[in-house]
């Protein structure tokens, strides 16, 4: 398991916000964590496995899509702070994501 460190999660949460902002177009201000990625931001799944692209040559992560599909399928991220949360997940555990 990876260390999270403080200032790691908040570059990883920077890094969510700003995909989010830049993808939907809304301004970095209006984002918040209760802001909803279908219904307030108009998204769809696919901006999901955008970031987790992201965070895999960021970070050089070693994870499949299909592991987070399943973690996703019992643990859904439908608000920023959800997403940010499995971000920060995905980080530390990678593939093991699935067993938790």
């Amino acid at each position: 398991m990876k260390n999270l460190t403080p200032e790691l999660k908040e570059e990883i949460r920077e890094l969510v916000f700003e995909f989010f902002s830049e993808e939907c177009e809304v301004e970095l201000d209006e984002l918040s964590d209760e802001t909803t990625i279908l219904n307030d931001l108009d998204g769809d799944s696919l901006l999901f496995v955008e970031l987790v692209e992201l965070m895999k040559k960021k970070y050089d992560l070693n994870i499949q899509l299909q592991t987070i599909g399943k973690y996703l399928l019992k643990n859904p991220a439908e608000t920023i702070a959800q997403v940010v949360e499995t971000s920060y997940l995905i980080y530390q555990h990678e593939n093991e994501i699935v067993n938790l």
